[in-house]
C-alpha cells in the first residue's frame, strides 16, 4: 500500500470518527487518555480540537503511600495528565477535571445523570458531535460508570458514542461479544505514535517511579503499554446510523 493511499483511508476513518468537528473524550484515569486515545486525539487536536474530561482524581494508584498522601497524590497525577494532553498538541484550556474519587463510582450513582447534564452543555458549547468513553465491558467500576454517563450524555446531545475499551481489551480476548449493536472502527496511529509515546511516558507515576513507599501501588505493565503504543486503537460506535 502506498502513502497516499494510506493517508486517504487515514483521512476516511478521521472523518468517520470527528464528523470534522471537534471531539470530547471521557476518561476514567489519567493515562486511559493517552492509551486509549492518544492518536485521536493527536489528529484532532492538530486538526478540529478536542477536549478531554478527566472524572477521578486517580488517587487510588497508590492509596498505601503516606510520603505522597490522597492530596498530593490528586495533584501529581493531575499534572502528569495535563502534561501528557499537551504532549498531544492540547493546552490546559482543553481539560476538564471532575474530581470524582477514584475507584468511588459505580455505573447506577445517583451522581450520573447530573453529571450527564454537565457534560452535555459542555458537548453543545464545544458544538462537538463525537463522544468518546471507556467501554461499558472494562472489569472497573470507574469505566462502567463512565460508560453508563457518557450513554446519558449522548441521549441528551444527539452525539455519537464511541467507546474505547481498555482493560477488557487485555484481559479478553473476546471482548468484542460483550459491545453488541455496535460497530469497529480502526485507527493506524503510525503517523502520531511518537507523540501518544510521550504522552504515555508523561504518566511517569504509573511506571513505578517518584512514589516508591507502596509496594502494592499500580505500576503499568510493559507488555501492556506495547499493545496500546504498537496495536491500532480500536473505538466502537453504539447504534450506528
Amino acid at each position: 500500500m502506498t502513502c497516499e493511499h494510506r493517508s486517504l483511508a487515514l483521512d476516511t476513518v478521521l472523518a468517520t470518527l470527528t464528523g470534522h468537528r471537534p471531539i470530547v473524550v471521557l476518561a476514567p484515569h489519567p493515562d486511559d487518555e493517552a492509551l486509549g486515545c492518544g492518536g485521536l486525539l493527536a489528529h484532532a487536536f492538530a486538526t478540529h480540537g478536542a477536549h478531554v474530561v478527566l472524572m477521578t482524581d486517580g488517587t487510588q494508584s497508590h492509596p498505601g503511600s503516606t510520603a505522597w498522601p490522597a492530596e498530593a497524590r490528586a495533584s501529581l497525577r493531575a499534572a502528569e495528565f495535563e502534561a501528557s494532553v499537551r504532549e498531544l498538541g492540547g493546552s490546559p484550556a482543553d481539560i476538564t477535571r471532575l474530581g470524582l474519587p477514584d475507584a468511588g463510582m459505580t455505573s447506577s450513582d445517583t451522581r450520573i445523570p447530573a453529571l450527564a447534564r454537565q457534560l452535555s452543555s459542555l458537548l453543545s458549547r464545544l458544538e462537538a458531535r463525537c463522544l468518546f468513553a471507556t467501554a461499558p465491558t472494562d472489569p472497573h467500576c470507574d469505566h462502567q460508570a463512565t460508560a453508563e454517563i457518557a450513554r446519558q450524555v449522548a441521549g441528551l446531545s444527539g452525539a455519537r458514542l464511541f467507546f474505547y475499551p481498555i482493560w477488557s481489551r487485555w484481559t479478553d480476548s473476546d471482548f468484542r461479544s460483550g459491545l453488541p449493536q455496535t460497530r469497529e472502527v480502526r485507527l493506524d496511529t503510525r503517523e502520531v505514535r511518537l507523540l501518544k509515546a510521550r504522552a504515555i511516558a508523561a504518566h511517569q507515576s504509573q511506571f513505578g517511579e517518584i512514589i516508591s513507599d507502596d509496594p502494592q501501588g499500580f505500576t503499568l505493565d510493559p507488555a501492556f503499554v506495547r499493545l496500546f503504543l504498537h496495536g491500532d486503537e480500536l473505538f466502537f460506535e453504539e447504534h450506528p446510523e
